[in-house]
């Protein structure tokens, strides 16, 4: 079985048990909000059912970036997933956008003697709502870092945002229970904040990934210090990392003694290579470059990249 595949059936798993969730949290929140008059609740039942999609989309995502590298992909597939995580910020946006004007056209509207007061029933489907979308938040970020997958993680800080904007709709709703029947529009504005605020950070990350930047200094320093500690007189030259999808590519430039053969420099380089890899899991490929140096010339690291 490729390495692809267990990644791929823990996010699929994942992936099918919070649709079911979220449909079914959906369809009662939007009830909850039709029946209950509560105008949040539809909005927040609508950002539920944005949920659904967004699942889909990284679901598709983490399936496109298992594929095997191929003749025109010849480094792989990974970056599906940062389009998919793109994918899920678009529908983020729109839905963050629709919901604040709504709120916002009710809110300017005046006449908030004219609002309805929310039912009972609304203010307890925000309850079930905030529990629901928090414990799919923590059971689909526990998968997301088993597999290491952004894609993964972004789906579930849209849960916890989801949960977030249920607690807006809980004061809303209950705000207007109280005589104040404009904090249930209140309320969406605040839902709208949040939503924007999870698309932000998620096309923030996805974009940082697509652009080729180099990885943590932390993991630049791992790097080095596996190369210099292999057997031999050794340099780093240069060191240059960029993040592809959830993987690291790694240049690298060593010197070595100069009147060492051809078969020995490569075999102390390919030494190198192997324990970069082995090591840290996330470095899909090592390229390394030989430079010959005087012995006296050779310093354990040069060049930062």
């Amino acid at each position: 079985m490729s390495q692809a595949r267990p990644r791929e059936q823990i996010a699929m798993r994942v992936g099918w048990v919070t649709i079911a969730g979220n449909a079914a949290l959906a369809a009662f929140k939007l009830f909850a909000g039709i029946a209950g008059q509560s105008a949040a609740m539809v909005s927040d039942a609508v950002h539920t059912l944005s949920d659904v999609l967004s699942t889909l989309i990284v679901m598709v995502g983490i399936t496109l970036a298992g594929k095997a590298a191929d003749p025109g992909h010849p480094y792989g597939h990974e970056r599906f997933e940062c389009v998919a995580a793109i994918l899920l910020a678009g529908v983020l946006f729109a839905t963050g956008v629709g919901i604040g004007y709504e709120g916002l056209t009710t809110v300017l509207a005046g006449n908030y003697q004219d609002l309805a007061v929310p039912g009972m029933l609304a203010l307890v489907a925000a309850v079930v709502s905030i529990v629901s979308k928090e414990g799919m938040y923590w059971y689909t970020r526990a998968a997301a870092r088993r597999i290491r997958s952004d894609a993964l993680m972004a789906d579930a800080w849209h849960h916890r945002s989801d949960g977030l904007s249920s607690i807006g709709s809980f004061v809303g709703i209950f705000g207007a229970r109280m005589g104040f029947p404009v904090l249930d529009s209140v309320a969406c504005l605040v839902i709208c904040v949040f939503i924007l605020k999870a698309a932000y950070d998620i096309f923030q990350e996805a974009v940082g990934k697509m652009v080729d930047r180099s990885c943590d200094q932390a993991t630049i320093d791992v790097i080095t210090a596996i190369a210099l500690e292999q057997r031999g007189d050794i340099g780093v030259d240069r060191l240059r990392t960029r993040v592809f999808g959830d993987k690291i590519y790694v240049d690298m430039e060593i010197s070595m003694r100069g009147d060492l053969t051809l078969f020995e420099a490569h075999a102390r380089a390919h030494v190198i290579h192997d324990a970069i890899e082995r090591r840290l899991p996330d470095v899909k490929h090592c390229m390394i470059h030989v430079n010959p140096a005087a012995i006296d010339k050779i310093t354990p690291y040069s060049i930062r990249g």
